[in-house]
């Protein structure tokens, strides 16, 4: 009489929700025994902002031209290099690679990741707006809150770009070489420095590419508007569609261990 053979377990989905949200609590738990990594993420945009607005005591035109950008610019920077060096963290020391053997999909893991620094760039943004608008004097002329949307996507952005680009990294120093790569050129063309419509037509045609030029755009809408403008809404939508586009380039390509 012939043994009958196990049935295979069936596939887990996907993308759970259960798993994704146990995934971004454990990654909140890490996040809160690391109290160096939470001051990095909540405390160095509010500092720069605040030593910002005081080089430009004397030209507080200046502080409001230029302290808008950044309350977009430092979110994304601060979370592109947490997000990438976590990670990468987490594969070299095969934490990565014990989840993977669990009914724990990729998507789960890279969508834990996006929610829980999602919730500290909340934090993250708020704290920097409301010291900007409120404390610093930072003039704007839309709403706060429309300062606030854009700087957490910024922030959401580098997320999804330090998660992505940490698959590509054999160590945490590799992940920090990848900023110039990847953020010093979206910073020069982003117009921040310049217009970018004063740029050479091939850089600006390059800077139309690049997702920290809509974060700009994004905050100057609001800087200069009392309402919604169609060009913000344009801005918002690219800023969130590179998010979404790069957690799953970042899911495409994550992988167990460094080799």
């Amino acid at each position: 009489m012939s043994t009958p053979h196990p049935q295979p377990r069936p596939a887990a989905p996907p993308l759970s929700p259960a798993r994704t949200l146990a995934t971004a609590a454990r990654v909140l738990r890490q996040l809160t025994h690391d109290p160096r990594t939470v001051a990095l993420l909540l405390l160095i945009p509010v500092v720069m902002i605040t030593l910002l607005r005081y080089v430009f005591d004397g030209s507080p035109r200046t502080f409001d031209t230029i302290g808008a950008s950044l309350l977009g610019i430092f979110p994304l920077i601060t979370m592109f290099l947490v997000a990438s060096i976590a990670t990468l963290r987490e594969r070299t020391s095969g934490t990565l690679e014990r989840l993977l053997t669990m009914p724990l999909g990729k998507g789960d893991l890279i969508g834990g990741y996006a929610l829980a620094f999602g919730a500290v760039a909340i934090v993250q943004s708020l704290l920097a707006t409301a010291l900007s608008v409120w404390a610093l004097g930072l003039d704007v002329t839309g709403s706060p809150w429309l300062l606030l949307l854009v700087a957490l996507l910024d922030a959401l952005l580098g997320t999804a770009l330090g998660l992505f680009v940490s698959a590509f990294a054999a160590s945490e120093f590799q992940a920090v070489q990848f900023m110039p790569a990847v953020i010093f050129p979206q910073l020069l063309l982003c117009g921040l420095l310049i217009a970018r419509d004063r740029m050479a037509p091939v850089l600006e045609a390059i800077s139309n590419a690049l997702p920290m030029s809509y974060a700009v755009d994004g905050m100057n809408e609001v800087l200069h508007h009392t309402g919604i403008t169609d060009d913000f809404i344009r801005d918002v939508l690219v800023v969130a569609g590179c998010a979404l586009l790069v957690l799953t380039l970042g899911a495409a390509t994550l992988r167990r261990r460094t080799a």
